[in-house]
């Protein structure tokens, strides 16, 4: 019923940037929370962003500064805004409604040079 598709990840260098896409289908409320993670081959998912319904954003020390997360909810559409990417931020990223259990395929960044 629920479906995450994400999209616009691909090759940069680091110091560049990426904006991500989670354009969401199904039953999920415009004031739901939505959440960005990622996962690194061999490691666990782990959170980046969050976006509360009210607007609050949160975000994950190694990424504090550098990653932007927002929505349009007239396109039901998670955003998320990375800048100054560094190598270790490669990895498959995910968007979800946290606590939903629903998760997308996932876009792949690689920041490489």
């Amino acid at each position: 019923q629920v479906q995450l598709v994400e999209s616009g990840g691909g090759l940069v260098q680091p110091g560049g940037s990426l904006r991500l896409s989670c354009v969401a289908s199904g039953i999920i409320s415009s004031r739901a929370a939505m959440g960005w993670y990622r996962q690194a081959p061999g490691k666990q998912r782990e959170w980046v962003a969050t976006l509360t319904g009210r607007g609050t954003t949160n975000y994950a020390d190694s990424v504090k500064g550098r990653f932007t997360i927002s929505r349009d909810n007239a396109k039901n559409t998670v955003y998320l805004q990375m800048n100054s990417l560094k190598p270790e931020d490669t990895a498959v990223y995910s968007c979800t409604a946290p606590g939903s259990g629903f998760w997308g395929q996932g876009t792949q960044v690689t920041v490489s040079s």
